[in-house]
């Protein structure tokens, strides 16, 4: 199966502009959708509109995934228990995950709702409140993180090596819990206004210096002081803090879709409002959705260190695979978002079942190679045989969901695209929730199948919530949402 073409004819008689030429080639169009374009979204045909927001989200998917792979990489060569310390910790950041998520969806859907609008000033406003709102939430994140690291990772099962040398990692990515946030929400934003490949240059800045920094402060190179664990959250967060910065200065540069003057900071309530409500119901599916995987880890870290360095090592390689997959999933929230403030709903439906074709090529093809070459990858991240054994394991099996999860992915971010926040949130409840947890207790333990009990669960999960996606979406209660 391959992909739809990726020029189509214009989709309405407002689509003035013409199909590129032939001759144009693909090349041409990578080229345009790394440097960005000032191209009306709501006026492309339908494919390339999708091509050239799709190429730079999905490379800012595969960096944001190369900061998880990147610390793995480095910390499994200090064994598996510094590994596990990462993936509890992980475990306990899902939380920030999912108020940057939350506040994503809010910021993604007002700004491309607007901007299809082509109101600009509306725009620029709703960035800065949901930029205020993550300053705010971060911070009562961060304290408490650092306050409470140890007694989490206590809950969570931590052995007594991890308390006595990974506290010090959990607290430093605790404290950059803005950074992390803010990282999330402002590549949201610029992604809503269909600047991804502003979003894109921030990831690969921030992905460059952690990538720079985690060997030096991990292992000591040169003047740089061994840390171990703790090093690889001092990259990290230095790191994502750089992008921070560079997002700051593009949105106030304004040689973008989106400019932030001085007149726009200031508090405005009923953009406030909306924002809350969006982003309070997106943090809700963003928490459902993710603390799942905190009782998976707690249920799998039961069964020792090894299984668990396996399954965090096979949790970031999946990470890297999916993580392209949402990129396609947030360029067909974009256009539905910018679609729909342009009134033209009809548009934007057709260019989500599209990228959905799209992601089943893509991650069909990634599942294949992953399944084929699970033991390599694996080995690649530790010496440790007996966690290649049980990674290698965990990796074949979450592999079966790549194909039955590809339209879901998208569905779940167009229903957040066009302002529905409460669909995705009932779906994810049931899968994850009702569905998933409960099944990965009874194989792993009743039913006596260990770790791999909670490795089947997950591809089960994901393709009741594909099939439920595609169920609700095409009944169009969606098309009704006003932001």
């Amino acid at each position: 199966m391959s992909p739809a073409p990726l020029e189509d004819a214009p989709s309405t008689a407002s689509d003035v502009e013409a199909p590129a030429p032939p001759s144009e080639g693909l090349w041409r169009l990578v080229k345009q959708a790394l440097h960005g374009t000032e191209l009306d979204l709501t006026r492309l045909p339908i494919g390339r509109a999708i091509f050239l927001l799709a190429v730079p989200m999905v490379l800012e998917m595969l960096m944001e995934s190369v900061f998880s792979v990147v610390d793995v990489f480095f910390v499994g060569r200090l064994g598996a228990e510094a590994v596990a310390t990462v993936g509890l910790t992980e475990s306990i950041l899902v939380i920030i995950y999912a108020a940057g998520m939350g506040l994503s969806i809010g910021a993604t859907a007002l700004v491309a709702r607007r901007i299809g609008e082509k109101d600009a000033e509306r725009a620029a406003r709703t960035a800065v409140q949901a930029i205020g709102l993550g300053v705010i939430i971060s911070l009562v994140l961060a304290v408490a993180g650092i306050i409470f690291a140890r007694p989490l990772l206590v809950a969570l099962g931590g052995s007594p090596w991890v308390l006595e040398h990974g506290v010090g990692y959990t607290r430093v990515m605790m404290g950059g819990v803005v950074s992390i946030l803010l990282l999330f929400l402002i590549n949201a934003i610029f992604r809503g206004a269909g600047d991804a490949a502003i979003a894109m240059r921030v990831l690969g800045l921030a992905n460059g210096i952690n990538i720079v920094l985690a060997p030096c402060l991990i292992f000591g190179l040169g003047p740089f002081p061994e840390m171990g664990v703790v090093g690889a959250a001092w990259a990290t967060t230095l790191g994502r803090s750089a992008g921070v910065v560079y997002q700051l200065f593009r949105l106030m540069q304004g040689n973008g879709r989106l400019q932030v003057r001085r007149e726009h900071v200031a508090l405005e309530p009923t953009t406030m409002l909306a924002m809350l409500r969006l982003s309070g119901a997106g943090m809700v599916q963003a928490l459902v959705n993710t603390s799942s995987w905190v009782v998976l880890v707690r249920l799998v870290s039961s069964f020792g260190s090894t299984a668990l360095a396996g399954y965090t090592i096979s949790m970031r390689i999946l990470l890297f695979a999916l993580l392209p997959a949402w990129g396609l999933g947030n360029a067909a929230s974009t256009l539905l978002g910018q679609s729909m403030g342009a009134g033209d709903v009809e548009r934007g439906e057709r260019a989500v079942w599209m990228a959905g074709r799209y992601n089943l090529f893509v991650l069909g093809s990634i599942g294949l190679v992953f399944f084929v070459f699970a033991t390599p990858l694996l080995s690649a991240f530790t010496t440790d045989a007996a966690v290649v054994v049980s990674g290698a394991r965990a990796l074949r099996i979450f592999c079966l969901c790549f194909v039955s999860c590809a339209y879901g992915m998208v569905i779940t971010s167009a229903f957040n695209g066009a302002g529905d926040t409460r669909t995705p949130t009932l779906i994810d409840l049931g899968c994850f929730w009702v569905l998933e947890l409960p099944l990965a207790w009874v194989l792993s333990r009743p039913l006596g199948l260990g770790e791999v009990g909670v490795f089947i669960a997950v591809p089960v999960a994901f393709a009741v919530m594909s099939v439920s996606s595609i169920l609700l979406f095409r009944r169009g209660h969606w098309k009704t949402r006003v932001v």
